[in-house]
């Protein structure tokens, strides 16, 4: 019965908001006392937006990223994703919705150890009962830039390409959103460009992308900063004197140049 409900979802429509978010509560009950990880929040996210969210820890971006990826659902408020509302999904209807709509990608890879890389991207596609999964698997890593590496352990991937693995599993899907949690958090200043360089892509060709991190020189590549503080978005605005990824990887290469000429 829950996946009728999420089949009988209209067409996504371009025009209405991707994310909406109402006046979201969730509180958590730790040794007794109650902690309140969101209060009030109200977000709107339209469609082809690339959104970071930034805070300190303790502020709630996690929780709130959390939310965003029917990982968790409000004690109060309403959340609607592209149209449906969110919060009142038992959890079986809230994985079919991650399984359609939201792509992930993590700090940590959370790629399958010795599975290749074709194998990890597969898997979305598996638990999803669709078709042609291998050539969309292959389409997939060559849109990160892994074509040639598509039959490579995890182990035998450096950690940027371990990530790009993540980012063409996420993407394998044709999800309406990729939730990205400190993307470049295990990887070098050079790997992380490249990342962001992916992401920028992906958003240039209309996906939306809302990414946590704490790094403001990686938040600088997205479009919207939002700002959290105590459960509350503090700031919320564009992003003035936005980066390029692709700028930074050049100037990160002429400077290595310069360097090794000095050797």
């Amino acid at each position: 019965m829950a996946a009728e409900v999420v089949e009988e979802v209209p067409v996504a429509d371009e025009e209405r908001p991707l994310l909406l978010l109402k006046d979201i509560t969730k509180v958590y009950t730790m040794g007794g006392q109650e902690l309140r990880a969101l209060d009030g929040v109200s977000l709107t996210v339209n469609n082809g937006e690339f959104v970071a969210i930034m805070g300190p820890s303790g502020s709630g971006k996690s929780t709130l990223m959390n939310l965003i990826g029917c990982l968790d659902v409000p004690n109060e408020g309403s959340y609607q994703l592209d149209g449906i509302e969110v919060s009142s999904l038992d959890e079986y209807e809230l994985a079919a919705i991650r399984n359609r709509k939201i792509g992930f990608v993590f700090q940590g890879f959370n790629l399958i150890a010795r599975t290749s890389a074709l194998e990890n991207v597969e898997l979305p596609l598996m638990y999803g009962k669709q078709t042609h999964r291998t050539e969309r698997a292959i389409a997939a890593l060559e849109r990160v830039g892994l074509g040639d590496r598509i039959h490579h352990k995890s182990s035998e991937l450096s950690g940027g390409q371990q990530q790009r693995v993540a980012i063409a599993r996420a993407i394998v899907s044709e999800p309406r959103l990729i939730l990205a949690d400190e993307p470049t958090g295990n990887i070098s200043t050079l790997q992380s460009e490249e990342i962001m360089q992916i992401f920028q892509d992906l958003n240039d060709s209309g996906v939306t992308i809302v990414m946590v991190t704490h790094e403001d020189d990686i938040a600088r590549h997205c479009k919207r900063r939002v700002e959290m503080r105590d459960g509350q978005i503090v700031s919320d605005e564009a992003m003035k004197d936005r980066v390029l990824a692709a700028d930074m990887i050049e100037q990160i290469k002429q400077q290595k140049a310069v360097a090794a000429k000095g050797r």
